[in-house]
């Protein structure tokens, strides 16, 4: 039983040892990256940081990061702005998000100030407060059990969560509200 224990043991060590020499295993040249990364770059749109850190796992140094970055934009493999208006536009439309949401997500994903607002402009305007107003008329709906303070509450925190602004988020639940009213 102890032997047993024992070499089960130590199988789960050489996997776990193996599963770790994987991560690190891939040591790849520049230009033995390159054909990888225009790879990676072609197959979806991607912002910098990403391919930064795909360049990274590739086990290069900053420089040759560096140096392979630039020559993907040189490429036009990598346009921060094309991504940023494909980011945007995609979900607003997939996962109905709000400005505010996706802005934060463009943040984070290291895009500047002025490719954000040029993404913003992407979104129409009539198409976001449809989305908007379906959203809230949606949750309206589904909350029909609750008591109106709450409901409205809830309605308001969801299209909060989904990155909608706050005013415009009130303007649609008066909407809603009308019809009930009278």
């Amino acid at each position: 039983m102890f032997r047993i224990y024992r070499v089960s043991y130590c199988i789960s060590i050489l996997k776990f040892v193996g599963q770790t020499s994987i991560l690190f295993k891939q040591r790849l040249t520049p230009l033995q990256a390159l054909p990888k990364a225009k790879h990676y770059c072609a197959y979806q749109e991607r912002c910098h940081s990403e391919v930064k850190e795909k360049l990274y796992s590739f086990g290069l140094n900053k420089y040759d990061v560096e140096i392979l970055l630039s020559r993907l934009v040189e490429e036009d493999y990598l346009n921060e702005e094309r991504f940023a208006v494909l980011f945007a536009g995609s979900k607003f439309r997939t996962k109905q998000w709000g400005r505010i949401k996706i802005k934060h997500e463009l943040k984070q994903k290291g895009i500047g100030d002025y490719i954000i607002r040029r993404a913003m402009k992407e979104i129409d305007e009539e198409d976001y407060l449809k989305s908007l107003d379906k959203l809230a008329s949606q949750k309206w709906s589904s909350l029909k059990s609750e008591q109106y303070m709450s409901r409205q509450a809830k309605t308001l925190s969801f299209l909060m969560q989904k990155g909608y602004e706050p005013d415009l988020a009130n303007k649609a639940i008066q909407q809603i509200r009308k019809p009930e009213a009278l």
